[in-house]
C-alpha cells in the first residue's frame, strides 16, 4: 500500500517537474478564456480553425470550466494528408464536432489530478484513456507535452497528437 502511494507521489512530482506550468503563458494566467489563449499562442491555428468550423467558439468561450487536451498544429500535421481539409467541410461538421468534443472534459482538471486518473469522460460522451508510460502522461495515444495553461474558464494541456473517438 505504501509503495503504491509513494509511486503515485513520485510520478506526480516527475510529471510536474517535466511539464511544469506553462511559463510562456504565465502573463496570460486567468486573464483570457481558453479560445483566446489558443489564438494568441500561435501554435494552435488548425485547432482554432476547426473550432470555428464546428461552431464551438462561443461554447468554449463560455463559463465552463473546461479542460482541453489541445493538439498543436504539428499534431494535426501527423494526420493523413487531406484529413483536416475534409473535416473542415460543412458536410463533415458532425464528425468534426465529435472529434473536437473528444478533446474536452467538463471541469478544470489540472496536471496533479490528471495523473491520478485512468480515464476521463469527454464532452463527446466517450472516455479517453489516461496512462503513464516511462514518466510521460498520455491521453489515448497522445503524449501530454505541456500542462496547466490556465484561463478564465478552465485549463489547457497540450498534446502531441490528435486523439480520435471510437466510431460508433
Amino acid at each position: 500500500m505504501k509503495i503504491a502511494k509513494l509511486t503515485t507521489t513520485l510520478v506526480t512530482v516527475l510529471v510536474l517537474t517535466l511539464f511544469g506550468s506553462a511559463d510562456s503563458f504565465s502573463s496570460e494566467k486567468g486573464s483570457k478564456d481558453l479560445v483566446d489563449i489558443a489564438v494568441d499562442a500561435g501554435s494552435f491555428n488548425t485547432l482554432v480553425a476547426a473550432v470555428k468550423a464546428a461552431g464551438l467558439v462561443e461554447t468554449l468561450k463560455g463559463d465552463g470550466p473546461f479542460t482541453i487536451f489541445a493538439p498543436t498544429d504539428e499534431a494535426f500535421s501527423k494526420l493523413p494528408e487531406g484529413t483536416v481539409e475534409t473535416l473542415l467541410k460543412p458536410e463533415n461538421k458532425d464528425k468534426l464536432i465529435s472529434i473536437l468534443t473528444y478533446h474536452v472534459v467538463s471541469g478544470s482538471v489540472k496536471a496533479a489530478d490528471v495523473v491520478k486518473l485512468k480515464e476521463a469522460k469527454t464532452v463527446n460522451g466517450q472516455y479517453a484513456k489516461i496512462s503513464i508510460m516511462e514518466g510521460n502522461v498520455y491521453v489515448d495515444n497522445a503524449k501530454v507535452v505541456k500542462t496547466d495553461i490556465i484561463g478564465t474558464n478552465g485549463v489547457i494541456h497540450v498534446i502531441d497528437s490528435v486523439i480520435l473517438p471510437d466510431n460508433k
